[in-house]
């Protein structure tokens, strides 16, 4: 959960998790940061190992508020935002 309302409460699964070494992140709310596809550029712009990440051919999917997000999906302070491959079932 977040700590405050202007926090953002960050889960990553499967391979990004093993890419970046941890699971989750806990950040204020970047300026200017407004939607999935601004958090994407903005957490490139401040650790390369996201360039690798979201350059994986599209591959990586997101969730805000565990609900399944495009980039144009707001990003408020107080949301949990999740980044995944994609799911398929079986």
């Amino acid at each position: 959960m977040p700590a405050s309302a202007t926090s953002l409460h960050i889960l990553y699964f499967a391979w990004l998790k093993d890419r970046l070494g941890r699971g989750e992140d806990n950040l204020d709310l970047p300026a200017g940061v407004v939607d999935v596809a601004g958090l994407r550029a903005w957490l490139r712009a401040s650790d390369p190992a996201f360039e690798g990440i979201f350059n994986a051919g599209g591959r990586v999917r997101a969730a805000v508020n565990q609900k399944f997000a495009g980039d144009g999906t707001p990003v408020r302070g107080g949301d949990e935002v999740a980044f995944f491959p994609p799911v398929t079932g079986g």
